[in-house]
C-alpha cells in the first residue's frame, strides 16, 4: 500500500539547476486517440489505437523567500522557453527510494507567484505548470 505523501517530487530548470522538493504533483496523465473501426459482416469492432498524449504538469510548493525569491525574476523570464524536468520517485515507509521514479520532461507553460489576501495565514505557493514532450521515462 501507498499513500500520495510517499513521493519525492524533484525540479530542475535549465539555466537554473536543480530547485529543489516540491510539495504537489497534478496532472501528466497518459492518454490517446480512440480509433475504431468496423469491419464488414457485422463483426465486432476492433481497436486501431491512437496517438498518444498527456496532460499538462503542475508542480507547487510552499514559497519560501530565502529560497524562492531570488531565483522568481528568473523563473518568470524563462516561461515558454525553458526545459523541465520533474523526477516522482516513489518512497518507502522509512522514506527510501522505492523503484524507478517517474521522469517527466517539457518547457515551462506558466510561473505563478504565490497569491496575496491581507486577511489569510494560508501558505504562500510558488506554482510551475509545464508542456511535458514525449512520455513518461
Amino acid at each position: 500500500m501507498s499513500r500520495q505523501d510517499q513521493y519525492d517530487v524533484t525540479v530542475t530548470i535549465d539555466g537554473l539547476g536543480a530547485l529543489g522538493t516540491f510539495d504537489t504533483f497534478k496532472g501528466g496523465e497518459v492518454d490517446s486517440d480512440e480509433q475504431k473501426y468496423r469491419p464488414g459482416g457485422m463483426a465486432d469492432p476492433v481497436s486501431l489505437g491512437g496517438a498518444v498524449t498527456m496532460g499538462n504538469v503542475t508542480v507547487s510548493r510552499n514559497y519560501v523567500l530565502e529560497r524562492d525569491h531570488p531565483i522568481i525574476h528568473q523563473l518568470l523570464n524563462v516561461v515558454g522557453r525553458a526545459a523541465i524536468t520533474v523526477s516522482k520517485q516513489p518512497l518507502d515507509l522509512n522514506k527510501v527510494p522505492y523503484g524507478r521514479p517517474l521522469v517527466y520532461q517539457g518547457k515551462i507553460k506558466t510561473v505563478t507567484p504565490p497569491e496575496h489576501d491581507s486577511t489569510s495565514s494560508d501558505p504562500a505557493m510558488l506554482e510551475i505548470e509545464f508542456v511535458p514532450t514525449g512520455t513518461v521515462g
